[in-house]
Order: structure tokens, then sequence, then C-alpha cells
């Protein structure tokens, strides 16, 4: 299956994430803040990434927008995972270049479920 970059700084919420994804098949890489994630998406060959939004450092925000900036990562599929759920929230995670947005609490089946839609539309 895929390789999918998760990147939260809230372990619980990392290790569930990379066991839901680890159920499903895919090979999972998890990072707790955004400058692991983007060295990580340099170094390693990734087909998703999960990234939070609130991270130290470097927000998923700004990883997703150095991926989109940079050619061998720019058409990376990105999906946001946030507490932040106003409209004004979501419109920024899309303009940074989000392909999806999942607001805390989630359902890890619909977790699973939006990153293999993702995939697929990435196949196509």
């Amino acid at each position: 299956m895929a390789h999918v970059l998760i990147a939260d700084d809230d372990a619980d919420i990392r290790d569930l994430v990379a066991f839901k994804l680890t159920q499903s098949g895919h090979q999972v890489t998890a990072v707790e803040d955004g400058m692991a994630a983007l060295r990580a998406a340099r170094e390693n060959t990734v087909d998703l990434a999960l990234l939070d939004i609130r991270m130290p450092g470097m927000s998923g925000l700004d990883v997703c927008r150095e991926l989109r900036a940079t050619a061998q990562t720019a058409t990376l599929p990105v999906i946001m995972i946030t507490a932040r759920s106003q409209e004004a929230d979501v419109e920024v995670g899309f303009a940074a270049g989000a392909d999806d947005y999942i607001i805390k609490p989630f359902s890890p089946r619909e977790l699973s479920s939006r990153v293999t839609a993702v995939l697929n539309r990435v196949e196509r």
C-alpha cells in the first residue's frame, strides 16, 4: 500500500493514527514536529502526508507551503488534521495547499477512508 507520513506533536493521536493506518496496510513514518516532517518528506519516498496544524517550531501550514514550493514534493498529497474548526481555519488550510482537512476529534474509520480517497484521486 502507501507510505504515509504522520506529523503530530500529540503522541496519543500520532500513535492512534499510525496504528489505524498500519492496520489498513500502509507503511507509516511518524514524527512529532514540523521540521522533522519536512525532513522526512524530503528524505523518504512518501505517498501522503498527514499534518497537524499546531506543532512546535514549524506549523503544519508552513510544512505544507514548503512542500508545495519544492518541485520534489509539490504534488505530494497533504491532509491537515487539526482541532481548528472555524470556516476561516479550513480556508487557510486549503489555501496553504492541503488536499483535505480533518477536524479533531475524528473517527479512525473516517481518517482511513479519507486517506484512501485522497490516494485514489492521486493514482488516476
